[in-house]
């Protein structure tokens, strides 16, 4: 009778444990050092989104003073040279930073100069 091995062709061996260990202010530490990378890197990448040095030019205004019985719509309607008076009723809100369309009499507002 003939007897037959066979030599395993992988060995396990056992991995040998690094003997770097963090603690908790290691931890912490890594933690930081990656946060402030990463934002670093952000700010750097959102430099590039400015725009101009320039001012702008401010859009053409006057002033005009609220009458006993004037509303808004009455106002920009008067002002729509083409018949849009929602944009320009929005357009004097933006202007004076208005919260609603109530006026009262005397209130002197910023409104849009009409060129025809």
């Amino acid at each position: 009778m003939s007897t037959l091995s066979l030599a395993p062709a992988f060995t396990a061996t056992p991995r040998a444990r690094s003997t770097v260990r963090l603690t908790r202010r290691g931890r912490l530490a890594v933690f930081l050092t990656s946060l402030f990378l990463v934002l670093g890197v952000a700010f750097m990448l959102a430099g590039g989104a400015v725009g101009t040095g320039e001012a702008g030019q401010p859009a053409p205004t006057e002033i005009v003073q609220v009458a006993p019985g004037d509303t808004l719509w009455g106002i920009a309607s008067e002002l729509a040279t083409d018949g849009d008076v929602r944009s320009v009723m929005s357009e004097i809100e933006r202007l004076n930073a208005l919260e609603s369309a109530g006026l009262s009499a005397g209130q002197k507002l910023r409104v849009p100069v009409v060129s025809d």
